[in-house]
């Protein structure tokens, strides 16, 4: 008898326990529309990334790597600007303007491995100009 009132006792602590813990039970607050924003956002840049990726497969030597480089580059374009886009800052500026400098640069030294010689050293010299350049810009909008 006395495991029976123990187990009556055990039964009615937990659901007085359970019916207290669901009414108390923080609830979920509401979805912020930014992180929701950038969510969408970021899965539109990926599916945007693998369709891009999946074109350069077709591709052979120098020119699959200059379109891989460029979809990476597309890439990491779209996320900058989306982060930017979701909360605007010059901070984000400056980081979409860099983004936008070294993705022209690792391009542009890609496209300069089709070249032989004397034409691929002032083409990577003119990346290089063209990359201090950007970065030279860049610097002038922290000012």
């Amino acid at each position: 008898m006395n495991k029976l009132i123990y187990s009556c006792i055990a039964a009615s602590c937990l659901t007085v326990l359970s019916a207290h813990a669901q009414m108390n039970a923080p609830t979920a607050p509401a979805a912020d529309p930014a992180v929701a924003e950038l969510k969408a956002g970021r899965d539109k840049i990926a599916a945007d990334y693998k369709a891009d990726r999946a074109a350069c497969d077709a591709m052979k030597d120098n020119a699959k790597d200059v379109c891989v480089e460029e979809a990476k580059g597309k890439e990491k374009i779209a996320k900058a600007e989306l982060d930017q886009k979701v909360r605007p800052s010059d901070s984000g500026a400056r980081k979409v303007a860099e983004a936008k400098v070294e993705v022209a640069y690792s391009i542009a030294k890609e496209k300069c491995d089709d070249q032989k010689g004397d034409a691929k050293s002032a083409c990577m010299k003119q990346a290089k100009a063209d990359e201090d350049k950007g970065k030279a810009e860049v610097k002038a909008m922290k000012k």
